[in-house]
């Protein structure tokens, strides 16, 4: 969800999900997936800014979580890993 400003300067709450496209002709028209228009005081760079910044935060908490469960995941202790043959010595047991 986005915070945005209509025309008349009453504030406006948009599921950024639904916006089809924007165009500037001269106000900023803000065309939805229902067919619905919204003329917003905000310039569409400033709207993709808050699109991407609700996206941004969205996804954040999600990567922290793979990159947290990717580190678990790689952080076998050493007593567990498999020694390298190369550098293993030969205890004369063959």
């Amino acid at each position: 969800m986005i915070n945005l400003t209509r025309i008349n300067h009453l504030p406006l709450v948009l599921n950024s999900d639904l916006i089809e496209h924007i165009e500037r002709t001269p106000d900023t028209v803000v065309s939805l997936t229902s067919g619905l228009k919204l003329l917003v005081l905000e310039s569409p760079d400033e709207i993709i800014e808050k699109v991407i910044e609700f996206r941004r935060s969205i996804l954040a908490p999600i990567s922290s979580v793979k990159r947290n469960s990717a580190e678990l995941l790689y952080a076998v202790p050493s007593t567990h890993r498999r020694s390298d043959p190369q550098t293993r010595k030969d205890d004369g047991r063959s």
